[in-house]
């Protein structure tokens, strides 16, 4: 996975790339550090007010919503359910 498309998967011959959830670790001046599923990756947050410990769902290398953390753990399951789905289990 990359930070402009953080959950690519192939369903039905069409490629689909959603959010992902995760947690801002710090504030920097270009933006701010996100760990996404143990990834940790630089981001985009002029777009959302979060703070570091706030949940932010990224796209596209972008803070895009401050989530809940059960928001987070929710699709955390989706994405582990749609890799099981690709990987034939």
């Amino acid at each position: 996975m990359n930070s402009q498309c953080l959950a690519k998967k192939r369903l039905g011959g069409r490629a689909v790339c959603i959010a992902a959830g995760g947690k801002l670790l710090e504030i920097t001046d270009g933006g701010g550090v996100v760990d996404i599923r143990g990834n940790i990756l630089r981001v985009e947050l002029g777009a959302v007010g979060a703070k570091p410990g706030d949940y932010v769902l990224v796209h596209a290398g972008c803070a895009i919503a401050v989530a809940d953390k059960a928001e987070v753990e929710e699709l955390d399951g989706l994405l582990d359910l749609l890799e099981s789905y690709s990987d034939g289990r």
